[in-house]
């Protein structure tokens, strides 16, 4: 084989080789046994009953569940209401009742009320589960509306690179096409997604915002990757955006039952905090919102200031000629 076939050839398996390793090395890590930690759950009744059951959980179960307590039934609603907690234990004289929010995820709510539901069981009581907050029937689990935040993303990241990589067009055009392509997505996505789901409610165009912000955010740090590096920085983005935040969200089942370093990244990343909101807008009235648009207003930030910054680079890096003196 000579060298001209080997350079051919060998670049695209070593590169789909890395990618393979990459995949299984995250994604492996990520789910290899998984354990809940820090779920969010309310606690309402009497003081030396609810002391009683953080106490017990603490020991059996530590850092399973992160408890506040609250005063009644309805402060605890309210937390839920505003996502500050996924479900809550509502213990009174007609009996302990939990409440669970089903938006908050099938693997969080499964969790809260598995646990409960064997705690009383124990004690020869029977947990009455409320659930609030529900998906639509059409989508009961919350998997449409993932996959097009993963379809979103994935697609951002292509049509970017695509543009980044074959353009030498400056700063502004860029831009354009950044926002021009996080509006349509969007558009797209969720226009896709209610045909399919049925209709999604008065929450669907503040989702509809927020998928435009999220690859807008995503966007431009490609963009910004892609004139800096070319398409090294194209990979590097893909690995970080893309790659490591989708598997540092979850999916469908959330961050709570990754391991350390994946929930520690998982509240500073694009598609988790992304995924939140769209469920905060479609679900819970736009409680919890304000943290989504922070995070994914700061990646859009930061990948201006990178596309900004690869303009700034490139210019003094290639000067333009100035016109050649008169002879």
């Amino acid at each position: 084989m000579n060298r001209a076939r080997a350079e051919t050839i060998l670049p695209p398996l070593v590169g789909g080789l890395l990618i393979l390793v990459a995949l299984i090395g995250l994604i492996g890590t990520a789910i290899k046994n998984p354990q809940p930690h820090d779920i969010k759950v309310g606690l309402a009744g009497p003081a030396p009953v609810v002391q009683q059951i953080s106490t017990a959980f603490a020991s059996n179960a530590p850092g399973a569940f992160q408890f506040t307590t609250y005063a009644s039934e309805d402060a605890a609603r309210a937390a839920i209401d505003d996502r500050s907690v996924d479900g809550a234990l509502v213990v009174s004289s007609g009996g302990p009742r939990l409440i669970v929010a089903g938006a908050a995820g099938d693997a969080v709510t499964g969790v809260i009320t598995g646990a409960f539901t064997n705690v009383f069981k124990a004690q020869g009581q029977t947990l009455s589960v409320e659930t609030v907050h529900p998906f639509v029937s059409v989508d009961p689990h919350g998997l449409i509306l993932f996959f097009v935040v993963l379809a979103v993303v994935v697609s951002t990241l292509v049509a970017q690179a695509g543009f980044g990589l074959r353009s030498q067009s400056g700063f502004g055009l860029r831009l354009i096409v950044v926002v021009v392509y996080a509006v349509l997505a969007a558009l797209f996505g969720m226009g896709m997604a209610r045909w399919i789901a049925g209709d999604y409610g008065s929450g669907f165009w503040v989702a509809t915002a927020l998928l435009a912000l999220g690859s807008a955010a995503v966007g431009a740090v490609v963009a910004g990757s892609a004139r800096l590096l070319g398409a090294p920085g194209v990979v590097l983005a893909a690995i970080i955006v893309v790659l490591l935040d989708l598997v540092s969200s979850g999916g469908p089942l959330g961050s709570n039952l990754l391991p350390d370093f994946y929930r520690w990244l998982a509240p500073g990343m694009p598609v988790a905090q992304l995924y939140s909101g769209m469920r905060s807008a479609l679900y819970f009235d736009n409680g919890g919102i304000g943290m989504p648009i922070a995070v994914l207003g700061a990646w859009l930030a930061g990948g201006i200031v990178l596309m900004v910054l690869a303009e700034l680079i490139r210019s003094r890096s290639h000067p333009r000629l100035a016109p050649a003196a008169a002879r």
